[in-house]
C-alpha cells in the first residue's frame, strides 16, 4: 500500500472536490497543451481515489492527446480508461501517479513537486 501524501488526508476518503474542480478548471482554461498536462495530472493525484473525477480526469486526458495528435498517449489514455474501473473494484489504486502513460498505470509513485505546487495553488484558490 502506498504511503500517504500531502495531497491526501489518511483515514479521509472523501473527495477535496473544490480543489479537483479548481485543477480541472485550469486545465480547460490554460492557453498550451503542456500546461494542460500539467493541471490534468495534478487533478489526477487529487480525484483517483473517486470513480467518477478519476474517469473523468482520463477523458479529458484522451481527448487532449487526440487533440495534439499524440497517438502514444491516446492509446495509453484508452487503455487506462479500461483499467479505472477495476482498480476502484479491486481497491488496487497507484496513488500519487500522474495517470499519463509515460508512467506505469500500476505503480504508485511520489507526487511530483510541480503537481504538488499546483494542488497547492489550487487549495488556496
Amino acid at each position: 500500500m502506498a504511503t500517504p501524501t500531502d495531497t491526501e488526508r489518511p483515514g479521509d476518503p472523501r473527495l477535496d472536490r473544490r480543489t479537483y474542480t479548481t485543477l480541472i478548471a485550469h486545465a480547460m482554461e490554460s492557453p498550451s497543451a503542456g500546461q494542460t498536462w500539467l493541471w490534468l495530472e495534478a487533478a489526477h493525484v487529487v480525484g483517483q481515489r473517486h470513480l467518477v473525477p478519476h474517469l473523468q480526469t482520463h477523458w479529458l486526458m484522451l481527448r487532449l492527446a487526440l487533440r495534439t495528435r499524440d497517438w502514444p498517449e491516446a492509446a495509453g489514455q484508452a487503455f487506462r480508461l479500461a483499467l479505472v474501473p477495476l482498480g476502484h473494484l479491486s481497491g488496487r489504486l497507484p496513488l500519487g501517479n500522474p495517470g499519463r502513460s509515460t508512467a506505469s498505470a500500476f505503480a504508485p509513485m511520489p507526487v511530483r513537486p510541480e503537481l504538488l505546487e499546483l494542488i497547492r495553488q489550487a487549495r488556496g484558490a
